[in-house]
């Protein structure tokens, strides 16, 4: 994934964020064997960050569209306050193994419910409501994502929707492809969304915050 900022920032940034810990760093080693596909994954910085919104947000219920290899669910669930929950959701076996035995290596995985399938079929028996949504699945569905989730967020809740900077191809006319396409999409139904705020941040690939008016 191309860097949004310049490397030597990147590299500042990560190295002035508390380090992951160990059960962690083994989930970026391994994950980053698997090649170009690792740069799914959500990373050191902002895994922090997604835990730093859950230790301010104390969440009883959070959902995660999008296991891959758990960094982001592992992330999230070390700072859950008791009796909290992470639901996360894979159309992939193997991910939800692999992320699985990450969880277990952490300490967390009592934390974590793994649901297999699409996750609008998991998001349609889910009660809610959640105090947290994290989006970072397949682009093409963000849009479908957001409103499904929307009326069952928890009035206090966020939203937190990933790679909506798409590596900078948001801004190239010249993208047409269908995941930049989808990604523009769902930026301008949630800016111009009456029923929410919106912050879109760059941190890494770009994170937008949405909570209800």
């Amino acid at each position: 994934m191309p860097g949004l900022v310049a490397p030597e920032i990147e590299s500042y940034v990560e190295s002035h964020t508390s380090p992951p810990s160990a059960a962690l760093a083994k989930v970026i080693e391994e994950t980053q064997a698997m090649g170009q596909i690792s740069g799914m994954m959500t990373g050191p910085v902002e895994g922090r960050f997604l835990e730093f919104l859950v230790f301010a947000l104390r969440p009883q219920l959070v959902l995660e569209i999008g296991t891959f290899t758990g960094y982001s669910s592992i992330s999230m669930a070390s700072a859950l306050p008791p009796g909290g929950r992470i639901v996360t959701c894979d159309v992939d076996a193997d991910a939800h193994a692999t992320a699985r035995r990450h969880a277990e290596a952490a300490g967390v995985v009592d934390r974590i419910e793994y649901r297999l399938g699409p996750a609008l079929d998991t998001i349609a028996i889910l009660d809610g409501p959640f105090d947290l949504v994290f989006i970072d699945a397949d682009k093409t569905n963000y849009a479908n994502y957001y409103e499904a989730v929307l009326p069952k967020l928890a009035p206090s809740g966020i939203i937190a929707i990933d790679n909506t900077l798409w590596s900078g191809r948001v801004v190239d006319d010249s993208d047409q492809s269908d995941n930049t396409t989808a990604i523009r999409a769902v930026n301008d139904l949630v800016r111009n969304d009456r029923r929410v705020v919106c912050v879109q941040l760059s941190v890494r690939d770009g994170v937008t915050l949405v909570r209800r008016v």
